[in-house]
């Protein structure tokens, strides 16, 4: 029976980059683990540990040892391995030498190709003792590190200095050498209150021997003690703590030891918008904010210390020191820039190049005003406030707090155009030509607003693509994908009907003076198709499904989510199946069909059969109803109808031959077959949904 022990490995380094710490993490761990399944060792479970300091990995109840493996090798014919005399030629001789025995240790098997020499070889499993190392540094290799730095004299890289290699097994410590440092048993504790070393006596042993020097290696529970922590505190204030997921995993990237604790400010700085005092806390420190029942903002914050003081208030007080100049300068930013109305801003907006052959940010706004403009009879919006919000949307990327804060694009410019004294649909409209700005984020609720973020995508995807640079890989500069998703979501989810085609004419039509390619309506549309073929796979839905309406290439997102809903209800029918096989076997009739069956109308009087009176009796009963249902976008109820075919289609298929001698019962035959195929395909080619 094998033996398996539980391994423990820690490469400790100087603090590193917060925001990769889970993903180095997870991708050291899972390099180990994609080596130890190649190296055929089995365990039992495994997990990964993290702190600003370390890398940790450890695997339970893995096994000891590889295991034996039997080879059965097959040597040279009997026939041209022996001489007369029975010697053995050095074929032979050969063969058994490479087996590790002599000639008269071979066996003789039958094969095909007649009697060979064989023998039956035991390969030795290695000690995972000696394997360990090699799967460290495969996982090392395997490292998403974009920038790594050398040290000392060496060669070697890595995103930062390593310091030290624990490497346990069981109670054995294998031999290693990776950076140049040796494996040990010893691991560090906090950098400040434990600093010695400390003998890790077992894998198991590691959480409860760093915790009491003062290290949690779990950042999922650092994570977890941060946010109790933080909602304490609130609770004790009557307040509610915001607690931003992305601002969280920094933190516990950032804190071996999280230690909460709440400072404030003055409450002359809550006369800032809240968002700015927001992104001045996170960005610069860190901090936590809290919101009152309201969810107004409060003068207090928490901080995450990574000690725990002796003297608690002489953190916060530090903490309250720094924050202060930087909400000044924040009221500053916001003071001078309220001195100047935001149009103002509006010609700076002309030296500042939006992509070198698209021009500036000035000329954007002003193609977004022109596409925007007919967006507002579809959307029932007021086509003077798109274009008065159209003329401002970017103009406070030229002040003082958006140049210092550029997330805080549009939310500044709200603030600043409520402030100018522009009504309120203007207003909104400045923050809402950028929602969604990520997934999950809300949609523009004005039409001012969702009209200016349809025009601006669009005109960033038809600019892009217009000089050939659309995203490649992993590589996408302007975010086009998440451009196309949002334009996707506002007219999904808003049931927006718009059919974007000649949207996308229109706004290849405002890029005047700049030559674009030809193909790039068909590619804006292909692409927008493409991200929202994923969009639903991602949903749930099955290739199928939504091959058999993308098949019709429509350009309608709300019209196009319609029909894909309606055919995934079809697809579970009990007629489904047996319909997408009879509209297959129709296309392929009408694809080789040698007559134009377009120009076909069915004529009753040519029938000869019973079953191909009954399909067109059944068809000219439903086709005006499902005709009324594809003209209100009623898919679902469409396709029910049609799905009342399935009887009569079988039965046709059954009895009649619809490649008929006589010319006209052929193609009054295929006429009606054509009827059928363009009644399905005015919702969707379910030909494809075939399993």
């Amino acid at each position: 029976m094998t033996q398996s022990r539980d391994l423990l490995i820690e490469l400790g380094t100087e603090e590193l980059p917060p925001k990769a710490l889970k993903a180095l993490a997870s991708a050291f761990h899972d390099g180990f683990i994609q080596k130890l399944k190649e190296l055929e060792l089995s365990y039992v479970d495994s997990e990964w540990m993290a702190t600003p300091r370390r890398l940790a990995i450890r695997v339970f109840e893995l096994d000891t040892q590889q295991q034996d493996k039997i080879q059965d090798r097959q040597g040279p014919a009997v026939a041209a391995a022996f001489n007369a005399d029975g010697s053995p030629k050095p074929a032979a001789v050969g063969f058994a030498k490479s087996c590790g025995v002599e000639v008269d240790d071979l066996e003789r098997v039958s094969t095909p190709k007649g009697e060979r020499l064989a023998f039956q070889l035991t390969v030795k499993g290695q000690a995972t003792s000696e394997l360990i190392p090699e799967a460290i540094e495969y996982a090392l290799s395997k490292l998403p590190i974009p920038k790594a730095m050398r040290w000392g004299n060496g060669d070697h890289e890595f995103i930062r200095v390593p310091h030290w290699l624990l490497i346990l097994f069981g109670e054995e410590v294998p031999q290693a050498t990776i950076f140049d440092l040796t494996a040990s048993n010893q691991s560090f504790g906090h950098r400040f209150h434990a600093p010695q070393a400390i003998t890790i006596e077992n894998p198991k042993s590691y959480d409860e021997q760093l915790a009491n020097a003062y290290v949690d290696v779990s950042f999922a529970s650092r994570k977890a003690k941060i946010r109790n922590q933080v909602e304490s505190i609130a609770q004790t204030l009557n307040a509610t703590p915001v607690v931003d997921e992305d601002l969280l995993e920094e933190v516990a990237a950032l804190v071996e030891w999280p230690v909460a604790l709440q400072g404030g400010f003055d409450e002359t700085f809550l006369e800032v918008p809240a968002e700015a005092l927001i992104a001045t806390m996170q960005a610069d420190q860190k901090y936590f904010h809290l919101v009152d029942e309201k969810q107004k903002l409060l003068p207090y914050f928490i901080t995450v210390s990574n000690i725990e003081s002796t003297r608690p208030q002489s953190v916060i007080d530090g903490n309250e020191k720094v924050i202060r100049p930087r909400l000044s300068d924040a009221k500053f930013f916001y003071e001078a820039d309220k001195k100047h109305r935001l149009d103002s801003y509006s010609e700076k907006l002309k030296n500042i190049i939006f992509q070198k052959k698209l021009g500036s940010l000035f000329d954007k706004t002003q193609r977004v005003k022109a596409v925007a403009s007919e967006l507002a009879a579809p959307l029932q919006g007021n086509v003077e406030d798109i274009q008065r919000a159209a003329d401002l949307c970017k103009s406070d990327l030229m002040t003082n707090m958006v140049y210092e804060f550029p997330e805080l694009q549009g939310i500044m410019g709200s603030y600043y155009a409520k402030n100018d004294g522009e009504n309120e649909q203007v207003c909104k409209a400045m923050n809402e030509i950028y929602q969604p700005r990520f997934a999950g984020d809300q949609l523009p609720s004005s039409a001012t607003g969702s009209a200016l973020s349809i025009a601006d995508r669009l005109d960033t995807l038809v600019g892009i693509f217009g000089i050939g640079q659309p995203p490649t890989g992993a590589k996408d500069p302007f975010a086009l994908r998440r451009s196309a998703v949002g334009l996707i979501r506002i007219l999904t989810e808003k049931k927006i009907n718009l059919d974007l085609k000649p949207l996308v004419n229109s706004s290849i039509g405002s890029y005047q003076g700049i030559e674009l390619t030809e193909e790039t309506c068909s590619q804006v549309l292909s692409f927008i198709e493409g991200r929202m073929n994923a969009w639903y796979l991602e949903r749930g839905y099955s290739a199928q499904v939504l091959q058999s309406v993308f098949a019709l290439k429509l350009t309608n997102p709300y019209d196009i989510q319609q029909r894909i809903e309606a055919v995934n209800h079809f697809n579970q029918l009990d007629d489904s199946e047996a319909l997408a096989a009879a509209n297959k076997r129709v296309g392929n009739i009408l694809s080789k069909a040698d007559i134009d069956v377009q120009q076909n109308r069915v004529d009753a009087q040519l029938f000869e059969q019973e079953e191909e009176r009954a399909l067109f009796d059944q068809l000219e009963t439903i086709t005006e109803e499902v005709q009324q249902l594809v003209a209100q976008s009623q898919y679902q109820s469409a396709l029910t109808m049609l799905a009342k075919l399935r009887e009569p289609v079988d039965a046709f298929f059954d009895h009649v031959m619809v490649n008929a001698e006589d010319t006209k019962v052929r193609s009054n035959r295929l006429a009606l077959l054509n009827a059928l195929h363009s009644l399905f395909l005015s919702i969707a080619d379910i030909s494809l949904l075939q399993k």
